[in-house]
């Protein structure tokens, strides 16, 4: 087993890009009347994507996102954006 820490980065056009799929995500819940955050977090922690409506192609887009990068950057976003 590696015993080194791996470093973790995503570049700044990603995160872009995941605010924008975040966001449509985010709309298309609100909209079928879910809490979208309660249905974003339900995805984030169990990758299944039953959380997220067909609506508007919200599951597809969210799927195509890499979830470890996405929580990197929420976490990053809370953490600095927010201090």
């Amino acid at each position: 087993m590696n015993e080194s820490t791996i470093k973790f980065t995503v570049p700044a056009e990603d995160k872009d890009h995941m605010h924008s799929i975040l966001r449509m995500v985010f709309d298309a819940l609100n909209e079928k009347g879910y809490n979208p955050i309660n249905q974003i977090v339900g995805y984030l922690l169990t990758e299944d994507p039953t959380y997220i409506t067909n609506y508007n192609g919200a599951r597809s887009l969210i799927c195509k996102l890499d979830r470890d990068e996405l929580m990197q950057a929420l976490v990053s976003h809370y953490l600095f954006d927010h201090a």
